[in-house]
């Protein structure tokens, strides 16, 4: 009969409980007065439609405030408290009616008694309905068990919401603090993180919860690297700045992400100054589609600019960007142009209409394998090529400043796309001399979850059951959120005065093997299970990535995180040929590229798979 009632529509179950409202709440009153009275009271209790009264008082209360509106399974603790205060503020609503109307036969002290009643039996008709519920949920959907790291408000929430849903069943908690360890809350035994091993296979544990939204970023990458050799799937609940709610839920649980692994403190940024940047002015930002342009959109969008300009050439991403801004930023005015940064004319006109007093240009090709193979002289023409329409088409309409978003490839490169992004440079730097514009470069390393980026790609491979495959195992990258890479740019581009090579604090390096293991590892799975695919280096691909050249050196900034390069640089016959040559409307071939790139540029040696350099 469990399993039939479990199969009505919702509509059904809900005029059940209606259905039982009715019922308990005359029996409320009757057991009032009853107890009231000593007796039971046929002859003097109160008239037969002074019950009718108290359903007409109750019921509506009840629909005004949701409560037939909440899925009785799922039913949790505010709920009832919910039930709870309702139904008393009925009962004081009836006793108010009674008093008035004089009504027979219910002595005012069992007015006290039936609030007291009609709460209890409105509720406990509502546990029992959601008892009967979950016993008659078939065992299948019990949930994957899991322990709870932390034991604290936070834990507690989870595991009370963990119980309302069918997908995990918390069976532990374990805890740092010598005062909770070996009691029991919420009915689940704490434990010491010591034992969580042993724990794993006493309780036969699928996955840990981290749930101590307080812990720093570098608190909860520590932790995570503890939790690792257990080779069981780490989720986390999120940190105190991204809870909007007081109460947690099981949506707002979620996988381990790379950034969690590198430790790195959210951004300290001087919101003052960005907004006098950006407040009030148009603002254009080239490659807005791509991972870096489009949270540089984000970031820019939270200053209230008079205009923000997306510019890129695919439609697509343009697109799915502003769908996302109507939804996230409905005041603030967007135009997405549809062009090529290589388009001069089209460059201008965008630029002519919309008058942005700032331009972030971050269109670029980015893929070096790619550009390395047959790609050279593509890269460079939208690399540096781009770069100097663009920068032309500032000066033209009098912008005020040119933001480069550069790289750390661009640094002693070894690619052509480097080596592309270096000469991006130079452009800036000998536009910047000549004319009012003032443009900057900012450089950084890789941005977790970019496009073209590692991450997915292991992500995926995890996901397929292997194996996860790396280039090398000696191969270092550094790396940074992309959040935290558009608030920098912002920041450095704020601080500018024209001229400088801005260089990110990008942290320690970090191998790209590690990072394979540690996502397969917090996935819930074993190295010798997934395995690790060692490919060789690709084109153009080095083992490691330097912020700065032998011959610079930096000075800071008052930024922690942000410093200025010294970067070598004179307009001379260099410039003139580089000039020259880009804005050649030939095709020349990657060997002819190549041998130009390293003419205009003695760093750059190009790639060799001999050596990986």
């Amino acid at each position: 009969m469990l399993r039939q009632l479990t199969s009505l529509p919702a509509g059904a179950k809900t005029l059940l409980i209606v259905a039982a409202d009715v019922l308990v709440l005359p029996f409320a009153l009757w057991s009032a007065v009853a107890l009231r009275l000593g007796e039971v009271p046929l002859v003097d209790g109160p008239p037969p439609w002074a019950y009718l009264l108290a359903v007409a008082v109750t019921l509506p209360l009840f629909l005004h405030f949701g409560l037939y509106r909440a899925v009785i399974r799922y039913l949790e603790t505010r709920a009832f408290t919910l039930v709870i205060g309702v139904a008393l503020g009925a009962a004081a609503l009836f006793g108010v009616v009674v008093l008035a109307l004089q009504i027979p036969g219910i002595p005012r002290s069992a007015l006290i008694i039936y609030a007291l009643m009609s709460a209890g039996y409105a509720t406990l008709a509502r546990l029992l309905a959601r008892q009967a519920l979950r016993v008659s949920t078939p065992t299948a959907r019990v949930g994957l068990p899991v322990a709870i790291y932390g034991a604290g408000s936070a834990g507690r929430q989870l595991a009370q919401a963990l119980r309302s849903g069918p997908e995990f069943r918390p069976r532990v908690f374990v805890d740092d603090s010598l005062s909770l360890q070996g009691r029991s809350v919420m009915g689940l035994p704490v434990h010491s993180s010591e034992q969580l091993s042993t724990l794993v296979e006493r309780y036969e544990l699928n996955t840990v919860i981290v749930a101590i939204p307080s812990l720093s970023a570098g608190q909860r990458a520590e932790l995570l690297r503890r939790l690792q050799p257990l080779n069981i799937e780490v989720r986390l609940v999120p940190g105190m700045a991204d809870l909007i709610r007081n109460e947690l839920a099981v949506s707002d649980v979620r996988e381990v992400r790379p950034e969690d692994l590198l430790g790195r403190d959210a951004v300290q940024l001087d919101t003052g100054a960005l907004a006098e940047f950006i407040e009030g002015r148009s603002v254009m930002v080239t490659g807005a589609g791509g991972s870096i342009g489009s949270e540089l959109c984000r970031q820019i969008a939270l200053y209230k600019p008079r205009l923000l300009v997306l510019f890129d050439l695919s439609e697509f991403a343009l697109y799915t960007l502003r769908e996302e801004f109507v939804v996230m930023f409905p005041d603030v005015l967007l135009v997405c142009a549809v062009g090529d940064v290589k388009n001069a004319a089209r460059v201008e006109v965008v630029m002519c209409a919309h008058r942005p007093a700032v331009v972030f240009h971050a269109a670029a090709y980015k893929h070096v394998p790619m550009m390395e193979e047959v790609n050279a002289w593509e890269a460079l023409r939208n690399n540096t090529f781009g770069t100097y329409v663009v920068g032309q088409a500032a000066i033209r309409l009098g912008v005020e400043k040119f933001v480069l978003v550069s790289t750390d490839k661009a640094v002693n490169p070894t690619n052509v796309m480097g080596a592309s992004k270096r000469l991006a440079e130079i452009v800036c730097q000998a536009l910047h001399e000549e004319d009012a514009t003032r443009f900057e470069i900012v450089r950084f390393g890789n941005v977790l979850g970019s496009s073209g980026s590692v991450i997915p790609k292991f992500r995926d491979q995890i996901a397929a059951g292997g194996p996860v495959t790396v280039t090398h195992p000696d191969i270092v990258r550094y790396f940074m959120s992309i959040p935290e890479a558009a608030q920098l740019v912002l920041q450095a581009a704020c601080m500018g005065q024209g001229g400088e090579v801005f260089v990110l604090d990008m942290g320690e390096p970090v191998k790209i093997v590690d990072l394979a293991r540690n996502m397969i590892r917090l996935s819930g799975y074993s190295e010798d299970k997934i395995g690790i695919a060692f490919t060789g280096l690709r084109p153009g691909e080095k083992l490691f990535e330097e912020l700065l050249a032998d011959s610079e050196f930096t000075r800071p900034t008052h930024h922690p995180k942000i410093r200025v390069a010294r970067v070598a640089y004179s307009a001379d016959r260099a410039w003139l040929e580089l000039r020259d040559w880009i804005v050649d409307p030939g095709q020349f071939t990657d060997d002819e590229v190549r041998a130009r790139m390293a003419g205009l540029l003695p760093e750059y040696r190009p790639w060799t798979a001999q050596t990986g350099k």
